[in-house]
Parts: C-alpha cells; structure tokens; sequence
C-alpha cells in the first residue's frame, strides 16, 4: 500500500496501477527494488508519470525501513495506536498525509480519512473546509470533523461519486440538491456525513446500502510492505 500510494501520486488510478504491476513483475522481492539501481525502478514505473521522482521517493522509503527495522516489514506498526502509527509512517522521507492515511485505512483498518485530488476539491465545494485549503491543512480539520467510526464509508463514497460523473463543481452542486440543505450547513452538521453514501446510491440512481471495509473489499491486514505472490 505504501508502494503503491506513492505510484498513485499526480496520475491517474489507470496508470498508478500499470505503474505498480510492472514494477511487479520486474522485480521478484522489495529487497530487489531497494538494491536496483534507481533507474532501473524508474524505467519499471515510466507509464505513472514523474518516474524518476517516484523512483528516489521509493529508494529513500525502503532504505529507511530497512535501517529501522532490518528489512522490508512494517508489521510492527500493528502494535502501535493510531496517532504513533501515524507519526511513524510520517517521519518517512517524503510521505505525507495522504499517503500515511491511505496506509493506515487501506492496509491497516485504522480510523483514516486519506484525502486525495478528488475528495479535496469535494468537500471544498461541499463547505466541509474553506475552499483555499491546502491539502495537508484538510488533513488536520478533516481528521477533527469526520468521526472516527465513519471515516472510511465517506472516503470511499466521495472516490466512487467521482469516478466516471460529471466536473467536481457540478457532481457537489448536485449532492447539496439532493441533500436539501444550503452547501454551507453542511460543515456545521457533522452527522450530514453519514448521508454521504444515501447521496451517492440517489445520485447514481441505485437504492442506498452502506458500504463497509470489508463490503467495499477491503479487509484488514497487516501493514506488510513486502506482497505476497
């Protein structure tokens, strides 16, 4: 997941993916992409765009994980809570809040909100955040607004509203529509958040059923920087 948060960043899913498959099936281990020479791995990863940044963000990221820990393993982050497993993965060079948050939510079931290009310009429009909200300052005020028990469901609502709609603008003009209330009532209501996934299924026209962790095919794991294959 960390790998692959980092392939993800400034392209599209498409291409992260492609990214993240032929680094796999270049190399064999992550201990192989660690010794590799950095343009070999960038050469992998060409097809995700600024390959040869993402590259030297890989090799710092499994450097430093094997000098803290003496090889390419991250389960002891299971052992940590939720904010010390959030500092740690923070303290790695060039991992940011998004990535740290997609980490702990995809592969660890933590209490995350990871907010990417997409879930950023939403709740900007929603009146979640003030609309000149950096990405890392959404971090922190989403962190406080969105409890924790629901992280998940919104996060993975709003990534699928997105995905194949209509510009971001008119996508949150509709869900305030649907939703019957002025965009900006919603930053004061937090329990509006949970109709995030009713608003989704209406938009799309499907009848509403909550989405969960596991429903939504992820299940919990541990954080194992080393695929198994």
């Amino acid at each position: 997941e960390l790998v692959a948060t980092i392939l993800s960043q400034h392209t599209s899913d498409t291409n992260s993916d492609r990214a993240f498959a032929q680094l796999k099936a270049e190399f064999s281990s992550w201990e192989q992409v660690a010794d590799a020479p950095v343009e070999q791995v960038a050469d992998a990863i060409r097809c995700g765009g600024i390959a040869d940044q993402k590259a030297r963000r890989i090799h710092q990221v499994l450097a430093a994980i094997q000098e803290r820990e003496g090889g390419l393993d991250l389960a002891g982050l299971d052992d940590l809570d939720d904010a010390a497993a959030e500092a740690y993965l923070l303290s790695l060079p060039g991992v940011g809040p998004k990535t740290a948050a997609c980490v702990l939510a995809f592969a660890m079931g933590r209490p995350a909100f990871p907010v990417d290009t997409h879930v950023h310009r939403i709740v900007a429009r929603l009146g979640w955040i003030p609309a000149n909200t950096t990405a890392e300052q959404a971090h922190r005020l989403l962190a406080a607004f969105v409890p924790p028990g629901i992280r998940y469901d919104p996060h993975v609502a709003l990534v699928d509203l997105f995905v194949g709609q209509e510009s971001g603008a008119e996508i949150c003009e509709r869900l305030a529509r649907l939703n019957g209330r002025p965009v900006g009532i919603v930053a004061s209501q937090p329990a509006v958040l949970a109709g995030v996934l009713d608003i989704n299924a209406s938009v799309k026209g499907a009848p509403a059923k909550p989405m969960s962790a596991t429903s939504a095919g992820r299940s919990r794991r541990s954080a194992r920087i080393v695929s198994k294959r």
